[in-house]
């Protein structure tokens, strides 16, 4: 079985990064091969506007329920290989763990899945449909992903969608992910004088771009940690106080929280708590910001040109494309007028809550009491993963968020990894829920 995963891991399907363009062919068809090994009745490899998209299926009947899992192939680069213990693309097992870029994020948590299906159909135990929709293109966004669903949305129905690509509270502490925060992503170009200028003849008569743009940029969060774009709250839902107490109960230690990152104190919006603030509520972040001279030494310049890229992390019922328009509008409305500025929406995607009530939920829950010992707590979290709205869009399909990562597997970061305990729980708990579910 962990000859299976590290060949999937071995093929470097960055897809970032064009020169790993016939990585992601080589990664699709492998899984492609996979799927009829665990079992499928057909898988093919089939075009999109990017990336290929990996599809397969196990009817049982067409008289009971179908599962549809989704799943991605792709990962994030390496960089820096410098910080990498072993060679990120050649996995090794140690203390317990598969040690590799894409271990958790995401083909080992899509392995799960795929091992689950099998162990089920050599057992006689699968009584639902599964369908299995594995893309190459989630790590910049699934540009591809919702135009493939509207053209194949027959080939796509299901009752419910299964997604492995999430994490836990912690290994001692199993939980599923009732809700994520959308995004919206942008860039901003900040222009002056139509050259570099020498800052000592120039300095003082003419702005600076890079100043007008830390200015601009500081002054989107207020001293209370609340974002200043007219009406960026209008549909921000409050939390339920029911929530806010269910949050109040996941154990979280503050210290520790604060050590494990390097700070002595934590920010964010006043009169909520942290695991409020990074969950259900919206924040504001520059992502990047860069211009005029950073090389080796000094150069007293001031720079014709800065930008930065900043993004918004949105809760349900915020539309991203609603507050891509309401911050374009407010950055170029208070420019001021020594500079010309620019603002480029580049991606974003809807917030996504699924109700506890579900009774796929219900059958996730009871797949974690039984392989991990203990019932999941339900939390939501403060990531995003856009294409999760736009399949109950496109395909009218709430999703259950049934993953096993953990935050020391350090996903997208050097020395991903993922634990073998896991690994195994992982597929007696989707086992589990589809036998639950079937019920």
């Amino acid at each position: 079985m962990m000859n299976e995963l590290f060949s999937l891991i071995r093929i470097s399907s960055v897809s970032a990064l064009p020169e790993h363009k016939d990585d992601m062919l080589a990664c699709a068809q492998r899984w492609k091969e996979l799927l009829l090994e665990a079992g499928a009745d057909r898988a093919q490899v089939m075009a999109s506007s990017g990336n290929p998209i990996v599809y397969g299926e196990k009817i049982v009947s067409p008289d009971v329920k179908t599962v549809l899992v989704y799943a991605h192939y792709d990962v994030m680069p390496a960089e820096p290989l410098e910080l990498w213990t072993s060679d990120p693309f050649e996995p090794e097992i140690r203390d317990g763990k598969i040690w590799a870029r894409g271990a958790d994020d995401d083909k080992g948590q899509a392995f799960i899945q795929v091992k689950a299906f099998e162990y089920l159909l050599s057992h006689q135990l699968l009584k639902n449909n599964v369908k299995f929709i594995f893309e190459g293109e989630e790590e910049i966004g699934s540009p591809s992903l919702e135009q493939f669903c509207k053209d194949h949305k027959e080939l796509l129905k299901a009752d419910v969608i299964l997604v492995s690509d999430t994490s836990m509270l912690g290994a001692d502490l199993p939980s599923l992910t009732t809700g994520l925060r959308g995004l919206a992503y942008w860039e901003i170009e900040v222009t002056g004088p139509n050259r570099d200028l020498h800052s000592g003849h120039f300095g003082g008569a003419v702005a600076n771009p890079i100043n007008v743009l830390c200015g601009i940029l500081s002054k989107i969060i207020d001293e209370n940690g609340r974002i200043t774009i007219p009406h960026f709250y209008d549909d921000v839902e409050a939390v339920p106080d029911a929530e806010r107490t269910m949050i109040a109960q996941i154990p979280f230690d503050e210290e520790k929280y604060k050590k494990s990152i390097g700070v002595e104190q934590l920010a964010g919006e006043a009169g909520y708590s942290t695991l409020e603030r990074n969950s259900c509520r919206p924040s504001f972040d520059v992502c990047g910001i860069w211009g005029g001279y950073t090389g080796e030494g000094s150069k007293t310049v001031l720079p014709s040109k800065a930008y930065a890229k900043v993004s918004c992390r949105l809760v349900p019922h915020q539309d991203h494309h609603t507050i891509s328009e309401l911050f374009k509008n407010y950055i170029e409305q208070t420019a001021p007028e020594t500079v010309k500025v620019k603002v480029t929406p580049m991606h974003g995607g809807q917030g996504y809550v699924c109700p506890i009530s579900h009774p796929a939920y219900r059958a996730a829950e009871k797949g974690f009491e039984l392989a991990f010992g203990k019932k999941p707590l339900a939390v939501r979290r403060g990531g995003s993963i856009p294409i999760i709205s736009t399949f109950e869009e496109v395909l009218g399909i709430k999703t259950i968020l049934m993953g096993f990562g953990v935050e020391d597997n350090a996903i997208h970061s050097p020395n991903e990894s993922f634990s073998l305990d896991i690994f195994r729980k992982g597929i007696e708990a989707v086992a589990e829920f589809h036998m639950e579910y079937s019920k």
